[in-house]
């Protein structure tokens, strides 16, 4: 016979025995993966630092002889070297030897100090006897008017510098408009492409001014006084 009071207690077992096992599913799905209450706001990247920006340093203006310029390959016979040399001028002196293109800066004792230089091309070659009568670091350079009416495209005024023609040191000779000076072309030592002027690298100008003082007496050879290697390098 159907017991209603036993159905009844049956139905009410069963009932809270499936809301026990939710229960359990239910937290133990909460437990492996949080659900998300606002899935639309997604987290922020992390805050990467700004880098420091670094000032903006301008070139330094060069005031040395640059190693950079005097970079390029001399022949050895072109590089400064002591020779053997035989003179009746006195220590002190420089002689231009220009068809051999070198310079020579006596020392005294049959020596002198030989360096490499570019001379005046056909037509601009001279000699004579001058001397040293101002000396100039870094000079300006204010081409004469007869260069500028052989060349109208010069400039009429260039300041001293790394660019300026006249390189780093210049020695003026009496009261010509020819100097000893140095180059940011390099490559024209031991050719004849000037317009007079002696040019020589940047170094050995350097070397030569530090040893002339105004005054010094300089010997221009001619053109025409071609002798081979006048000096020879002492042993």
């Amino acid at each position: 016979m159907f017991n209603l009071d036993r159905f009844r207690n049956f139905s009410r077992a069963v009932a809270l025995g499936a809301v026990a096992v939710s229960a359990i599913a239910f937290a133990g799905a909460a437990e492996a993966a949080p659900v998300q209450i606002f899935p639309f706001f997604q987290p922020l990247p992390p805050f990467a630092a700004p880098q420091p920006v670094q000032p903006y340093q301008a070139p330094a203006y060069q005031t040395e002889p640059s190693d950079d310029q005097d970079a390029v390959e001399m022949p050895a016979r072109f590089r400064r070297q002591t020779v053997s040399y035989a003179t009746r001028e006195a220590p002190g002196t420089i002689i231009i030897d220009t068809p051999n293109t070198y310079l020579y800066y006596v020392l005294g004792n049959g020596q002198a100090l030989r360096y490499g230089i570019g001379v005046g091309r056909d037509g601009f070659t001279w000699s004579g006897v001058q001397s040293v009568t101002r000396k100039a670091e870094w000079p300006a350079w204010t081409p004469p008017p007869e260069m500028i009416a052989r060349q109208p495209y010069l400039p009429r005024h260039m300041a001293g510098g790394p660019g300026n023609p006249l390189g780093a040191r210049a020695m003026y000779l009496g009261g010509t408009i020819y100097r000893i000076h140095g180059t940011n072309a390099p490559d024209t030592i031991g050719k004849r492409v000037s317009s007079g002027c002696i040019r020589m690298t940047n170094d050995d100008v350097t070397d030569l001014y530090s040893r002339v003082n105004v005054g010094t007496k300089v010997v221009v050879l001619p053109m025409t006084e071609r002798r081979a290697e006048l000096g020879t390098t002492a042993r």
